[in-house]
């Protein structure tokens, strides 16, 4: 299956993380039924990274702090391993805005959380 960012990257810099979410976990899903990998294939899981972080901005978002926290432990358990970059995207300030959400939730942080950091790409651009 051939990815290109493009589309993504639109709607997560638009902030729309319903969609962005509608995305990744149709070509997710589309993944794990053709590899023979399936949910173990490295794509599915980095797709699954991504959707747990745009489930925790999109829920930060709502003021679902509840839902948010859930899946900001969920990105922060996956997204180290893509760090920083992955098939040509930037990982490391979408995980760095993970950890912002999460200190902001834990109240460690009183600083104002800025919401979703932009998906950016590498100057080396990589279709998968």
């Amino acid at each position: 299956m051939l990815l290109l960012w493009d589309e993504l990257a639109d709607y997560w810099n638009s902030g729309d993380m319903y969609t962005v979410h509608d995305w990744i976990n149709e070509r997710w899903s589309r993944i794990i039924q053709e590899s023979t990998s399936g949910e173990r294939d490295v794509l599915a899981r980095f797709l699954q990274a991504m959707a747990f972080a745009a489930l925790a901005f999109h829920f930060a978002s709502e003021r679902n702090e509840e839902s948010a926290e859930l899946f900001v432990e969920d990105a922060l358990r996956t997204l180290p391993e893509f760090a920083p970059a992955y098939a040509g995207l930037r990982v490391g300030p979408i995980l760095e805005g993970v950890r912002a959400l999460r200190d902001r939730l834990d109240g460690k942080s009183q600083t104002l959380w800025l919401g979703v950091p932009p998906l950016s790409f590498q100057t080396e651009r990589i279709a998968v």
